[in-house]
């Protein structure tokens, strides 16, 4: 990309701006912000991105973008797009390195009180019994047959295999499992990383949160999802690993050549991509697919060792514990769905980079015990602020293919928020907010100090009054433990 461009937008209403069809943009552009949040977004080139997007085939309605947007690979994180499944393209940049990115929430019957003199016991716990930070390795030593199963059969072959229970599949978007997964397309290089890092946590925005919800904004639906004031929770953010980001990127070399071979126009070359149905597109996707579930095994041996974790040390039964899932949704990945186009039905791939699917009430997709309220939205915050639960519209479902945001959207780069870190006691800080955390190292922790990070509560009041989710509860941050 060029130097630094200001891109021109059209304000929609309080809540959304358009950037116009120019040039060879197939579609516009549609950016969910207020005010506030488009100062910071115009300090990247992430609109240039949402601009850049709109140029490719097949591209459906508009090139859009959530209120955390942020600069990242080809597209913004924080994009969205829809291809026409027959004649559009697929771009691992629109996907992003770490497939199948994801957050997984867990309520107990336990409350605040029950925990007020452990917090500190079970944080240390669980930062000793959950490997977590850069290269981590698991206590797992598979073979390459059971990687290839685990490449398949994603949560159900973590159920198999003792690590959780049948029902937390009901609560896992997909059921933990993405069709169409084929192990034959994954290089062996892959392999090699994902073998050693199945059940670790890793490193960077990654972590382990205990809290509390802390706000109610909808009784009735955060009753059907189990949520209740001053209830402990733990919410979870993991994704693919090394076997992820070698997926992407050896398709990344890939398509860069098949993009040369079609003398495809792109505006920017990290849009490599090619047509859905080609057959690098189409082991793209198996590939991805493959790494979706292997995201997914992850986050379920997690959440089988958080539990084990609770039980010991607060020398409960899982009975009374009772620590089950909520939901578990990724926001690294690229669907295959129907959804209504100028009034037709049609077959399309959706791309969520840093977005969270967000279907409405009555969708088939859902489990049959939130399909009266809606898809459960999980969308985590920075450690030092909040997270929520949203649950999905049929207005998402109208204009954003079912997609609504992810998180908070970084505002400092890494290196900006070491600089902005430098000399301050950010363990102290946090304790002295009632947060305790438990780093890997101390780069990590100022890497990820909550001042990087936009403020969450803009970002899901953005979403919430577009119309494209529905705030049901806010939690609080007790205890994490960082990669």
């Amino acid at each position: 990309m060029s130097g630094r461009e200001k891109i021109h937008l059209e304000k929609i209403d309080n809540y959304r701006w358009r950037i116009p069809r120019a040039g060879k943009m197939r579609v516009d552009g549609l950016i969910y912000a207020d005010e506030g949040l488009l100062g910071e977004i115009h300090e990247d080139e992430s609109l240039k991105q949402v601009a850049n997007v709109a140029h490719l085939p097949g591209i459906q309605k508009y090139s859009l973008a959530m209120p955390d947007i942020h600069w990242g690979y080809g597209f913004p994180i924080g994009g969205v797009a829809a291809f026409d499944w027959q004649e559009g393209v697929i771009s691992p940049g629109g996907v992003g390195y770490d497939i199948n990115c994801g957050t997984r929430l867990l309520v107990t019957n336990l409350s605040t009180q029950n925990l007020r003199d452990k917090i500190k016991n079970l944080v240390n716990a669980l930062f000793q019994n959950i490997p977590s930070g850069v290269g981590s390795k698991g206590t797992l030593r598979l073979s390459a047959q059971e990687l290839r199963q685990v490449l398949k059969e994603g949560s159900a072959w973590a159920v198999k295999n003792g690590y959780g229970r049948p029902e937390d599949l009901d609560c896992t978007e997909d059921r933990g499992c993405m069709e169409g997964a084929d192990p034959g397309v994954v290089s062996e290089r892959a392999m090699d990383r994902g073998r050693p890092q199945l059940g670790t946590l890793g490193s960077g925005n990654h972590f382990l949160e205990v809290g509390f919800v802390d706000e109610v904004y909808n009784p009735e639906v955060a009753r059907v999802l189990g949520l209740r004031k001053d209830q402990v929770t733990v919410l979870i953010h993991s994704g693919s690993r090394g076997l992820g980001y070698q997926v992407c990127d050896d398709f990344l070399k890939k398509m860069s050549e098949r993009v040369r071979q079609l003398g495809l126009e792109l505006p920017d070359r990290q849009l490599a991509c090619d047509f859905i149905q080609s057959s690098t597109g189409q082991d793209y996707f198996s590939g991805m697919a493959c790494a979706a579930n292997y995201a997914w095994t992850n986050r379920q041996m997690l959440m089988h060792w958080t539990r084990e974790v609770f039980e010991r040390v607060l020398q409960m039964g899982p009975k009374e514990l009772g620590m089950h899932l909520v939901y578990d949704i990724c926001h690294n990945i690229a669907k295959r769905e129907f959804h209504i186009i100028d009034g037709e039905r049609r077959e399309v791939c959706v791309h969520r980079k840093g977005a969270t699917r967000a279907f409405p009430p009555g969708h088939p997709a859902l489990p049959e015990v939130y399909r009266k309220v809606g898809q459960p939205v999980l969308i985590p915050g920075d450690m030092g602020r909040y997270s929520y639960v949203l649950v999905g519209t049929e207005r998402a479902m109208e204009e954003t293919f079912g997609s609504t945001c992810h998180g908070a959207g970084r505002v400092q780069s890494r290196t900006q928020a070491k600089k902005a870190s430098k000399g301050r006691d950010l363990h102290r800080e946090l304790e002295d907010r009632g947060i305790y955390v438990m780093a890997a190292s101390r780069a990590t922790l100022v890497e990820e100090a909550p001042e990087a990070y936009k403020d969450v509560s803009q970002v899901v009041e953005v979403v919430h009054q577009a119309g494209i989710s529905s705030k049901v509860a806010r939690l609080r941050p007790w205890g994490v433990v960082k990669g």
